[in-house]
This record gives C-alpha cells, structure tokens and sequence, in this order.
C-alpha cells in the first residue's frame, strides 16, 4: 500500500484528476510552418511552391508526390488536393538581406534566433516569420505581406507589373477560415474549367463540318442568282466544248483516229524555251538535218540515212 518509512504523500499524488490540455508552442509552429515543407517536413529550398490553400512546400517533394502517390505516407493527406503541377505556383520570394542563416554559428557557441525570417515583404520590409499575415498572388507568384496591399491599393503588381483580381490573393498559413474560404473558391475555379472543357468539344465537332457545308453551298448560289442571259451562254459554251470531244470519242470507236481539233497544236521543240544541248537530242534540230551531198546513197544502208 505504500506509506511506509514516514512518508507524506501529497493529494494530487493519490487523487487522479482530468487530465490537462496540452497547449502546442506557437513559436515552435510558426517555425514549422514557415520555414519546413508541409509535405516532406524538411527545410524549404528554393525553388518554393505554394498550393491553392496556402500551404508552402518544395517543388521537388511535390513532384515526388505527384510521382508515387502510395497510400503509406502519413503526410500525403496534407497534399490531397494536388492533383497536378499545375495546382501549384512558384513563388518570387524576396531575401532579407539580414539574415545570415548558419554562416556565423560555425562554432555552434550563438544563439539561433528563430523568429529571424529568410524572406521579407519587398514592399513595406516585414520579415515573413508568421507574426504577420503575407499573401502571394496566383498570376505570377509575387509575395506581399497583407499590409502592403491593403495600404497600396492597385490593380496590378508592385514587382512584375501584372494584372490582378481579388481571386487571384492567395493568404499564406491562414487560418482555418481563410482555409476554408480558399478551399470554396478552389472549387467552384476547378468546376468552370471542367465546364469549360465540355462547352470546347461540341464546338471543335462543329467546326470540323461547317467547311464540308460551306463547299457545296457557293455552286447552289451562284446557279440561282445568275441571270438568264449568263445562263444561257453557258450552256453554248459547253455544248461546244462537248462536241469534238464526242467526235473524238465516235472515232475511236470505230476504228477511225480521229483528228485533233483545230486549237490543239503539236507543240514543235525547236520553239520551246528548252537548252540546246536539250534540243540538239532530236531530229528537228538543225545539227541532225544533213545536205544531199552528206546523205548517202538511197541503195546503201548507213546510218546517216533517216
């Protein structure tokens, strides 16, 4: 039982009450959501990307992720709604130019002082280490804190010049109502674009027989619009044009080559635009046509005879 040897037990050593809350520290969760990746748990190094609900991770655990999606990561729910690359934005973080990071604590004989932040509002000059709310923008990336765009109120980026909306500003590590408002408008953004996607096929369908429509439609035209006279002076034309053709067609037939019609000339090589050396290879030419002094006798057979 205990009590032995003039011991004095203490109430709360007896008596077993609820048990406290344990209350997290905010620093060090500052600390981890600032300066850790979400997904790996390991210090962010450039190139830093952040999710549509504010969360900061590595590009490289992303594609990681993205890769293998196995079921045993404990820390892929935290990523569950990444369904591509494109669900992420690189971001233009800007240096605090007083932050020296490990170079000075070599000897490891200094103190860290964790709320010293690596980057800092390119605007207003606030340290992004979570004592202030900072915000990037979707289009291109560029980090401000929440004061600066209040304060500075435009239609475009401080940095790069880009245009921007209200949609477009993304809060970092919000908190769970800024969470669960990114996460509406994630949604209804993924919907139009599904939305959109479907609206696109029919058209492309569309598009691809209108032409074939389009060809037969202009010869209908312009038989009905044309005048009577037009019309008329057509059909002789063809009936013209048709009767040498069946000329030719009844000569064949028969047995009889029929002659070619009067436009149709044999097209003589020596007029031609042809080289010399081209023409000199038939008997037209006039390096072939030989004087009856030249040619032989019509008894004897050389080659000279043609």
């Amino acid at each position: 039982m205990g009590c032995d040897g003039g011991t004095i037990p203490k109430r709360h050593e007896l008596v077993k009450g609820p048990k406290k809350v344990e209350k997290v520290d905010k620093d060090a969760e500052l600390v981890a959501q600032w300066n850790y990746c979400t997904l790996s748990q390991e210090i962010l190094r450039r190139p830093i990307v952040a999710c549509e609900l504010g969360r900061l991770y590595n590009k490289d655990a992303v594609i990681e992720f993205l890769l293998d999606k196995s079921s045993e990561k404990a820390l892929g729910k935290a990523a569950s709604h990444i369904k591509s690359i494109k669900n992420v934005t690189e971001l233009r973080l800007s240096d605090n130019p007083a932050w020296e990071g490990d170079k000075g604590n070599t000897k490891g004989d200094k103190h860290d002082d964790l709320q010293r932040a690596r980057f800092i509002c390119p605007v207003v000059g606030l340290e992004m280490n979570g004592r202030h709310r900072f915000c990037f923008l979707r289009c291109c990336g560029c980090v401000f804190s929440e004061r600066a765009l209040r304060e500075i109120k435009a239609e475009v980026c401080h940095t790069c010049g880009a245009a921007f909306q209200e949609d477009d500003v993304i809060v970092l590590n919000g908190t769970k109502e800024d969470v669960a408002m990114l996460k509406s408008r994630m949604e209804e953004r993924r919907l139009k674009a599904k939305l959109g996607k479907k609206a696109k096929k029919p058209k492309a369908a569309e598009s691809v027989s209108k032409p074939d429509v389009s060809e037969e439609s202009p010869g209908t035209s312009k038989i009905k619009t044309g005048k009577p006279e037009e019309a008329g002076l057509d059909s002789r034309e063809k009936k013209t044009n048709s009767a040498p053709k069946s000329a030719a067609t009844n000569g064949s037939s028969s047995g009889k080559v029929g002659k070619p019609p009067c436009g149709a000339m044999k097209r003589s090589i020596a007029d031609s635009e042809e080289s010399e050396a081209y023409k000199s290879l038939f008997t037209t030419h006039s390096s072939a046509k030989r004087s009856k002094e030249e040619s032989a006798h019509w008894v004897t057979h050389t080659s000279y005879c043609f």
